[in-house]
């Protein structure tokens, strides 16, 4: 029997989505833009779902904007930002909630990106991408060794020219929550134009969302996270943040994300939601344990192993690991031999292993940075799998460290 420890990658849907998201999958078609009976349908449960996940995460009803995931949520916020704020540099200083951005002060420049070194390439390579494009200043704040972003760094970095900040609330490698409350006052201080956003993907599974959409302008979630389906996602966008789409067509989501709207994914994913909210207080507690045991375990039954950021900061699902002398890759691939399955920390790319952005960002150096395997952990984990994968583990290091 496989003992599958990779939920930060992906989770098993939970029955309740697939209950709701059956009649939509099998009953009569209906897009949601359309103005006959079925469409109708179709549009009652979209904004069904709209209402409910608006609820649960603290925002208006408008300010849900479905995606079809995490990584175009990512693309949106920091593509659809940059062209608004560049286009019309008076949309920087729009009304919105009082907890939000101020004017920025008179002479600013062009304009600056700034975003943590280790968040997801969907942000990452999203704000590269779109500085390129731009012409204008990236800056990429270091991370420190407990797996918190450099606030001291972040400060330096928020000047008034500065048109978006980008900091993740759960690191996806490594687990690491960090502290939007402080990044939200550094950026409000020293960048009061810039608009702030949060990848929340990671932070979904386990955390309330309502704290942090109530600090950010942009928060993106994924459903497969959390169990829901894969392909559907959501970007919360408050009012008064300025923001252009990037897929062009119908003008659906008010026109800031053309396409024909997933019902079935939206649907399930509120469903999914709103189990994922309502077992936070239970599930947290035991899942930390399992996670815990796991270290434990795995530093009892091997010599050189390095567990990745402060335990007390992660989320209760991932623990990650570093074992000296071997990659992160070859782990995976004999741990799933031995039928555990894991994530490296360290990126493949046509075959050829490279160290990993975020430990990179840690500041760890050489073989280190590409000796991460990531373990991660799901409301469903047992005692006996993770009894099983220390065992398995151990097997591993010994074989390749032979």
């Amino acid at each position: 029997m496989r003992v599958y420890l990779d939920h930060a990658a992906t989770t098993p849907m939970v029955p309740a989505a697939v209950d709701a998201m059956l009649p939509f999958l099998t009953g009569p078609a209906g897009n949601a833009s359309g103005v006959h009976a079925d469409a109708r349908r179709a549009r009652q449960a979209v904004d069904g779902a709209r209402e409910r996940i608006a609820a649960l995460v603290g925002v208006e009803f408008g300010e849900v904007v479905f995606t079809g995931g995490g990584t175009e949520s990512d693309n949106l916020a920091v593509a659809g930002v940059l062209e608004a704020v560049l286009a019309d540099p008076s949309s920087r200083s729009r009304p919105t909630r009082p907890v939000h951005r101020t004017p920025p002060p008179s002479g600013t420049g062009t304009g600056t990106v700034v975003c943590a070194a280790m968040e997801h390439h969907a942000v990452l390579e999203a704000c590269r991408a779109a500085a390129t494009r731009h012409g204008i200043e990236l800056r990429e704040v270091p991370t420190d060794r407990s797996g918190v972003v450099d606030l001291a760094a972040l400060e330096q970095a928020c000047t008034p020219d500065v048109l978006l900040v980008s900091v993740m609330a759960v690191n996806n490698e490594i687990g690491t929550v960090q502290p939007l409350a402080e990044v939200a006052a550094i950026a409000r201080q020293g960048a009061p134009g810039a608009v702030l956003h949060s990848d929340a993907v990671q932070a979904a599974p386990w955390m309330d969302l309502a704290p942090i959409a109530a600090l950010a302008d942009l928060v993106s979630v994924s459903a497969h996270k959390f169990g829901g389906p894969q392909g559907v996602g959501a970007l919360l966008v408050r009012d008064g943040t300025p923001l252009r789409p990037v897929a062009r067509g119908g003008g659906q989501e008010r026109d800031r994300r053309s396409g024909t709207l997933n019902v079935a994914g939206i649907v399930g994913m509120a469903a999914a939601l709103e189990v994922a909210v309502g077992d936070l207080g239970a599930r947290g507690p035991a899942v930390t344990a399992l996670r815990d045991r796991l270290a434990d375990g795995v530093a009892a039954a091997v010599g050189e192993v390095g567990e990745t950021g402060d335990r007390d900061r992660r989320v209760p699902g991932t623990v990650h690991l570093r074992f000296a002398g071997i990659e992160g890759e070859a782990m995976v691939v004999l741990l799933d031999q031995l039928g555990v399955s894991v994530s490296a920390g360290a990126a493949c790319s046509s075959g050829a292993v490279g160290p990993s952005h975020v430990l990179s960002s840690m500041g760890f150096e050489g073989p280190a940075a590409s000796s991460g395997v990531r373990f991660s952990l799901g409301p469903g984990s047992t005692a006996a799998e993770i009894d099983r994968a220390v065992a398995a583990v151990g097997d591993a290091v010994a074989r390749l460290r032979n």
